[in-house]
């Protein structure tokens, strides 16, 4: 009998895999064009212009004045604080809820909102800053940002609490600091009018000087968040796993949670107290990122400056829709949108994380 021999068959060639993340930034990189251009061509509020008038006043072309007044001085500085608060934010949050291990941790219920609030308040109320300096502000607003997370910290930090000790204490932290800035605001009542819209959020009146102080800082503190991602992944799997990984916990989380407080206190000195971007941006990014630190960081910064400068243009909207009923001179601040957005989302992640009985 004959035996016959085959030929050896090839072995299949292993199917390159898509990484799971390019999908979602090419979508938010569309997103972060087109977001911006529908804001700077002003398609959902006020005098509407065209992309020709646009390129033409960015590009110092024949455009009118009006038009170049428009792009340079209103839309363009209110467009860029907008994408640059919002990436902070969502970098904060995110850097936030892996440090403290809890998924409902965000900059406005530790405390670190809160205290920017306050500390901008405070020193506006006393004469220290005013509101047409950004600088002051700023600085008062990182102070105060500094305070309520170091409050939190001697609260819990110190005797290493567990995520829902860190998530009561910092909600208990955050509504008295919320009632020292009622009670500074009733010591001085002609601050109110100015501080109103501020302490919701708003994109309104950003100048140049907003961003010339804003893109420095969150650039430096945001590449520096970045580069914690490797032990915030050790801190998510407990301290005894990051100890044996050769990792100081205490200290890697200090960090971390020094830079979440950092940009947190830009971007509150920036737009003022913008609801629920820390808390659900970090949702989304690690939902179409993935777990790996080293993508979701960036990821969540991208998807907070998305959203931000998305729910300004919403609130646009709203304001012109507003108007139309009647309501003259009636402005959506931002705040408003992302808190209403992020209440219903809030619900949905409590429930989803509810420990059961």
């Amino acid at each position: 009998m004959t035996l016959t021999e085959r030929a050896p068959t090839a072995a299949p060639e292993p199917e390159r895999s898509t990484p799971r993340w390019r999908r979602p930034v090419l979508v938010l990189g569309a997103l972060l064009l087109a977001v911006p251009l529908a804001a700077m061509l002003d398609l959902v509020a006020g005098r509407a212009l065209s992309i020709g008038e646009t390129w033409q006043a960015l590009t110092g072309g024949a455009a009118d004045s009006t038009a170049h007044h428009l792009v340079w001085q209103v839309r363009l500085p209110r467009v860029l604080v907008a994408l640059g608060a919002g990436a902070a934010l969502g970098l904060a949050g995110l850097i936030l809820q892996a440090a403290l291990r809890n998924p409902l941790a965000a900059p406005e219920v530790t405390g670190v909102t809160p205290g920017a609030v306050l500390g901008a308040v405070a020193a506006t109320g006393a004469g220290l800053a005013d509101w047409a300096s950004p600088a002051a502000v700023m600085l008062a607003a990182v102070g105060g940002g500094l305070g309520g997370a170091g409050l939190l910290w001697l609260l819990t930090g110190r005797r290493h609490a567990d995520p829902a000790g860190i998530a009561v204490h910092g909600v208990l932290v955050s509504a008295a600091l919320g009632g020292l800035t009622a009670v500074t605001l009733l010591a001085a009542p002609g601050e109110i009018g100015s501080v109103v819209q501020w302490m919701v959020g708003t994109t309104e009146a950003r100048t140049w000087q907003h961003w010339t102080l804003l893109w420095p800082w969150a650039l430096g503190w945001g590449v520096l968040a970045c580069l914690t991602a490797g032990p915030l992944m050790l801190l998510r799997c407990g301290e005894d796993v990051a100890e044996a990984a050769g990792l100081a916990p205490a200290r890697a989380r200090g960090l971390a949670l020094l830079c979440a407080v950092a940009l947190t206190a830009g971007a509150v000195a920036s737009v003022g107290a913008l609801g629920f971007i820390g808390l659900v941006v970090p949702h989304a990014a690690l939902a179409l990122f993935g777990a790996d630190l080293r993508v979701a960081l960036p990821g969540a910064a991208l998807a907070g400056a998305v959203a931000v400068c998305g729910a300004d243009a919403a609130a646009q909207l709203m304001s012109r829709a507003v108007n139309a009923w009647g309501a003259e001179q009636l402005s959506v601040p931002v705040g408003a949108v992302t808190t209403f957005v992020g209440a219903g989302v809030l619900l949905v992640v409590a429930r989803r994380h509810a420990v059961e009985p």
